[in-house]
């Protein structure tokens, strides 16, 4: 039951939930187990729900189970103990896409430099790509053909629907559960969490975030910049803004 004592820790998997060595993750993961009557733990990832669920078969730690999944750079939404989508979130998402995938997929079709990525998603196109002095130009295209572009660690581009992204997600979610903005600790590492950030909930930015992302954040007050990487940058984030969780 989420009660206004409810702390939602909306957190970045890579880099951020699962940074650290294995002894600061499982100490992390014991502390939030033993705040559990009071903690909505929602994964903001951009793992497919697959890929995720592959976490607890393959760590040898007692990793919590999330409330709620939002996956696939935010274009996919998962109820945490069942895996079935969120529908009055999905739903806003699948309008949004609509039967976009084969004209989305083509769209960069002639461009040099870019590596469509092994997955299916239903609601994304997503490649590996090698900035240069083309990403711009790549960027305005998907842009003019009324997509939104997210790209990472210099290495992943994402083509998804116009709107959506890990934040607006996010705040769909909180709206449709009626979690008011004040209970919600956002956490991430990557440019692709950078949505996040901009909701202006309270959020964290581990030390070990790509240089790109702590440029971005600089303006934003929201943001805690942890000295601190992975697991206890977020440990960390957490006692700054509730020292008594």
């Amino acid at each position: 039951m989420i009660t206004q004592n409810t702390l939602v820790l909306a957190t970045d998997l890579d880099g951020t939930f699962l940074g650290g060595s294995p002894q600061e993750q499982q100490k992390f993961y014991n502390y939030l187990q033993s705040k559990r009557d009071r903690l909505l733990l929602i994964f903001v990832t951009g793992r497919s729900l697959e890929f995720t669920l592959r976490l607890y078969e393959e760590k040898n730690l007692i990793i919590p189970r999330p409330d709620y999944i939002i996956g696939d750079v935010g274009t996919t939404v998962y109820e945490g103990k069942t895996l079935t989508p969120v529908a009055q979130v999905q739903n806003w998402i699948a309008n949004l896409w609509g039967n976009s995938s084969e004209f989305a997929g083509k769209i960069l079709a002639d461009e040099p430099g870019l590596t469509l990525q092994p997955l299916s998603p239903e609601y994304r196109v997503s490649y590996y790509y090698k900035p240069d002095q083309n990403q711009d130009r790549i960027i305005k295209k998907i842009q003019d053909a009324g997509f939104d572009c997210i790209t990472s660690g210099d290495k992943y581009l994402d083509i998804l629907p116009k709107g959506v992204a890990k934040g607006s997600t996010l705040l769909k979610l909180m709206n449709y559960l009626n979690i008011a903005s004040p209970q919600v600790i956002t956490s991430g590492d990557s440019l692709n969490d950078l949505s996040l950030f901009e909701t202006g909930l309270k959020s964290i930015a581990v030390a070990n975030s790509e240089l790109k992302l702590v440029e971005k954040i600089k303006p934003l007050k929201n943001v805690y910049y942890s000295n601190y990487p992975g697991v206890t940058g977020i440990f960390d984030g957490i006692q700054y803004y509730h020292p008594t969780f």
